[in-house]
């Protein structure tokens, strides 16, 4: 299989970022067979590595006008630009369009052939509000960029457990209204296709109800019977196999004890609570359905250590594992096509 190459941006400059990411170039034992081109600040990447006690020394790369440059990408490399220093532990215009102009640089890189899956360190919101975002979320402003107009969804994978939800940032009373049999079935093919990607030959994919006890046969609500069944049998006929729906407050357990590959919850907290609790430190966010393979650590900033050199990388070593997987299937199958 053809090496990957992944664009690591190191996310917000005020946060623990470019710790993690300088934390993990310094392990190379922990990085995936792929070829990583850093995108970032010279100058806080460097201060970052200081605070960490290890180095971060990495010759420029220089992409060329077409895909034939990718040969000449070392092991480890850096596309950056050498940004002043921003101040730590605070959301502003200045790191919000710095961020924004950083991933547009990544994707630039996989639109040119020069990446085939984009990595980024934990990046803040209101930053990205206050610096140009008009989007609910970063998933949809990449989908913006991108031009992407079909379905997307955020997964998060602990391990080997992926989650997708139906519904995502909005007001839990909204959440009953808002879903629908397409959507679930959209959720369910997202992510079918997304664990095909990455390397699962047959996920074993499980969906939730919505209600307590799963609405008890409809006497605590309908929405399994009239939405959610409806939508695992739509996507069925599509070619993407689930089962449910189960009640939301046992079907963790039941993957966790080895039943399911991934789970399709019907709003944010219903997932992350339960993610969150079993592994919040190896968590990975995956930007799902867009045409480029997108992942991050599932946690935030964390503002509150910034600088201390005391942050763990470890969710970045998982997100760049999977962005590796993923890269290397769009690889194959960009060079397939040719």
């Amino acid at each position: 299989m053809k090496t990957p190459t992944i664009a690591l941006f190191t996310g917000d400059p005020a946060g623990i970022g470019p710790e993690l990411v300088a934390k993990v170039l310094a392990a190379p034992a922990s990085l995936p067979a792929a070829r990583i081109v850093v995108i970032g600040q010279r100058v806080g990447l460097a201060e970052a590595a200081r605070a960490a006690g290890i180095t971060a020394d990495l010759p420029v790369f220089e992409p060329g006008h077409s895909s034939d440059a990718r040969p000449a990408v070392t092991r480890l490399a850096w596309y950056g630009w050498d940004a002043p220093a921003f101040a730590r532990g605070r959301a502003n215009t200045d790191n919000g369009r710095y961020m924004l102009d950083s991933l547009r640089a990544a994707l630039d890189l996989a639109g040119s052939g020069h990446a085939d899956a984009l990595c980024f360190a934990p990046l803040n919101k209101a930053a990205l509000r206050a610096g140009g975002m008009a989007e609910e979320d970063e998933l949809r402003w990449f989908a913006k960029e991108l031009h992407y107009h079909g379905a997307c969804g955020e997964f998060n994978v602990l391990d080997s457990l992926w989650t997708s939800r139906v519904t995502s940032h909005v007001p839990l009373r909204d959440v009953a209204d808002l879903l629908t049999a397409e959507k679930v079935a959209e959720a369910i093919g997202m992510l079918d296709d997304a664990q095909r990607r990455a390397g699962i030959a047959a996920p074993r994919i499980g969906v939730c109800g919505l209600n307590p006890h799963n609405g008890d046969g409809g006497n605590f609500g309908r929405e399994e019977i009239d939405v959610i069944a409806p939508g695992v049998q739509l996507a069925a006929q599509r070619g993407h196999a689930a089962d449910g729906p189960y009640p939301a407050d046992t079907i963790f357990v039941r993957a966790k004890n080895g039943m399911f590959d991934g789970i399709v919850t019907m709003y944010h907290d219903q997932g992350q609570i339960a993610m969150k609790l079993m592994g919040f430190e190896r968590g990975v966010t995956v930007q799902g359905g867009l045409p480029v393979a997108i992942t991050t650590p599932a946690h935030g900033t964390a503002y509150d250590i910034a600088g201390r050199g005391i942050a763990n990388p470890q969710a970045l070593v998982n997100a760049l594992a999977i962005a590796a997987r993923m890269g290397a299937a769009n690889a194959a199958r960009r060079a397939g096509s040719n």
